[in-house]
């Protein structure tokens, strides 16, 4: 508790009514407590910095920097700063601001309530570094289909660290490999990531895109883009315009090569040689085309591509067909037709056998007139007796018969 002598008191009367004054503020405000919050701006924003007291009668708010030097004392500006405004002084509130904050305004502010004793409350101000955009560097073009590429992707002033991810063509790709190093202030970080692969055919044209997040981008991340530029070997494939060509028909192949570099003007060739017969087989361009077609026509046909990386070949079977197989009667099935045959024949072979066992099975014998006697008989009875004395000699005229 501050004393003062009572005749300094009665010596200044003035001083004594505000003295007594005080101590009655003091005495008044022993329950209040200034409020304040920590505050989180970018690097070049506006940091504003509020200290609220809900029931003040009067007592004095202070704001002081991190190295304890006062920049407002209630609305009297303290500390020559064109970059502190006040914002609004009150016996509740003392509010002022900090425009194009730097690194190093970062630190822990405090706002002081004079009662007795003096109370105060702590506001830390966090200034975020903003990332520099970033870079890809390792890129080179073009690269040869089957090399590996190494990007990398580099950002510096970011505080905290950033963070950086890799996508092709916007999907993410993972396992680069991720390094962080303090800068020269020790306030901010260079943050790179690598990024190791092996490229093919697939990957030209493709867009590799860095892409760096921080919180002080406000969900704006900063890219970084590089488009590859792959080159390989061309690709052949034959196309044809008939899938069932027939005589006299015309039919048109199609030679699609892709590669990178383009590849030259393709080459058609015929079972291992030239095309025989060049006024009816024409190549324009990767077309190949043959007009009134025939059987000599049946054969291979090779379409090769080439380009400075290499060169590439497919082949197409030519089959023509004869018209005259296919008309709009139903064609006989000659299979069912030799089944039938086969069937018939088997039938009729089994049915003579069988007929042939039966009559020899069932053999007769028979008596010619002349040994049953029957031409000299005079009557019936007589031929009887003539056929039974003469059974003997039967056996010598017997004939036989299937």
């Amino acid at each position: 508790m501050l004393k003062f002598h009572k005749n300094v008191i009665c010596m200044y009367p003035a001083f004594s009514s505000l003295f007594f004054c005080f101590l009655q503020k003091c005495k008044g405000s022993q329950g209040q407590f200034p409020l304040t919050q920590n505050v989180t701006v970018v690097e070049g924003g506006t940091a504003n910095l509020t200290c609220r007291v809900d029931q003040n009668d009067n007592t004095s708010l202070q704001w002081s920097n991190p190295a304890q030097q006062t920049l407002y004392f209630d609305d009297k500006k303290a500390l020559r700063d064109n970059r502190i405004e006040l914002v609004r002084a009150s016996w509740h509130e003392l509010s002022i601001s900090v425009s194009d904050v730097s690194l190093s305004d970062e630190g822990q502010y405090t706002c002081s309530l004079f009662t007795m004793p003096v109370k105060t409350s702590k506001a830390f101000l966090t200034v975020l570094g903003v990332p520099e955009k970033p870079q890809i560097t390792g890129f080179a073009s073009p690269v040869m289909e089957g090399e590996r590429m190494q990007l990398t992707c580099k950002t510096s002033g970011s505080k905290p660290a950033a963070d950086i991810r890799w996508f092709k063509n916007d999907k993410e790709v993972k396992d680069a490999k991720y390094l962080k190093e303090e800068d020269a202030n020790r306030k901010t970080f260079t943050v790179s990531s690598t990024l190791d692969f092996r490229v093919d055919r697939n990957d030209d044209g493709a867009v590799v895109s860095c892409r760096v997040d921080h919180e002080s981008l406000n969900s704006t991340p900063q890219i970084a883009m590089q488009v590859l530029e792959i080159h390989y070997t061309p690709s052949v494939k034959i196309i044809s315009s008939n899938s069932w060509p027939e005589e006299g028909q015309t039919i048109i192949l199609t030679c699609e090569s892709k590669g990178k570099p383009v590849p030259e003007p393709v080459l058609w060739t015929k079972d291992g040689g030239e095309l025989p017969d060049p006024e009816r087989m024409v190549v324009n361009g990767r077309d190949l085309s043959i007009s009134f077609l025939n059987k000599t026509d049946n054969g291979t046909y090779r379409c090769e591509a080439t380009n400075p990386i290499g060169q590439n070949s497919t082949e197409y079977v030519l089959i023509v067909h004869d018209p005259n197989a296919l008309t709009g009667q139903p064609v006989p099935d000659h299979a069912l037709i030799g089944g039938i045959v086969a069937v018939v024949v088997f039938v009729t072979l089994c049915s003579i056998i069988l007929l042939g066992r039966y009559l020899a099975r069932h053999k007769g014998t028979y008596l010619t007139n002349e040994a049953k006697g029957a031409e000299d008989a005079p009557d019936a009875d007589t031929a009887i007796i003539n056929a039974e004395g003469s059974q003997v000699n039967a056996e010598e005229k017997k004939e036989y018969f299937i």
